[in-house]
């Protein structure tokens, strides 16, 4: 099993970017983690030193690729990265009835499809040449097919999966590991904002437990909860006609 030493983790002033890193902080591990949120950041990060690991906070937007790219390297250069997690994201905010606008639909591929690449890109070729470290990107189960009420989060969460999918064949020579995250409903601030009901909704400690198991055992694609992962894997393969009966949508 992969036991991590260092870990990066973007996103991780709140949801399950803060629980990832209440998972892993303990004695002997240094964490880095980065959000745009100071006082929540510096409150994650104080309550990881309270469990005795090392941590450093940094208020970044993962959308500014060049403070990204040197906060990366010079973490990397002051302690190798054995564990990167792309967890920062942001949803489309439309809830039952609304609609994505053109300016939001951007910014979610903005956060979640270049801020995924600024994450990874400046560490992909020093774990190369190390042949050693893990690459972790927060996908979702949304990114198996396209809902109505968010087509651009689900188009971005899609981007994410397939990205991470070809990375971790195109690694896996070299020693490095990619696996892709894919939950779920999980109660954190951003879900909080749903006004549907959500199946099988679950508490975000309970999931970075998952994660942290299933990115120990490098598993390629960590889906959860199976019951969920199930149907939206089976409504990806149905023909799309049938699927759109399925989620209630009927022709004109």
């Amino acid at each position: 099993m992969i036991e991590p030493r260092t870990i990066l983790i973007t996103g991780a002033s709140s949801g399950l970017g803060a629980a990832l890193a209440l998972h892993y902080a303990r004695p002997g591990i240094a964490l880095y983690l980065s959000g745009r949120n100071p006082d929540r950041l510096e409150q994650v990060a104080a309550d990881c030193r309270g469990r005795g690991a090392k941590a450093e906070r940094a208020v970044l937007d993962v959308t500014d690729r060049m403070a990204m790219e040197a906060w990366i390297l010079a973490v990397d250069a002051q302690k190798p990265i054995d564990l990167a997690i792309a967890n920062a994201g942001i949803s489309s905010g439309s809830h039952k009835g609304e609609e994505e606008s053109s300016e939001l639909m951007r910014a979610v591929f903005a956060t979640n499809v270049d801020g995924v690449l600024n994450t990874i890109l400046p560490l992909l070729p020093r774990m190369q040449e190390r042949g050693r470290g893990q690459i972790a990107i927060m996908s979702s189960l949304a990114g198996f097919r396209g809902f109505g009420q968010s087509p651009a989060y689900c188009a971005s969460k899609a981007a994410e999966r397939v990205l991470g999918e070809g990375l971790r064949l195109k690694m896996q020579p070299h020693g490095v590991k990619v696996s892709v995250i894919c939950p779920g409903f999980v109660r954190t601030p951003m879900t909080d904002r749903n006004k549907f009901r959500m199946p099988f909704l679950m508490d975000a400690r309970q999931a970075a437990q998952v994660i942290g198991l299933g990115l120990a055992l490098d598993k390629g694609r960590i889906s959860f909860p199976m019951p969920l992962a199930f149907a939206v894997w089976l409504l990806s393969f149905l023909p799309v006609g049938m699927s759109d009966i399925l989620l209630g949508i009927r022709k004109r």
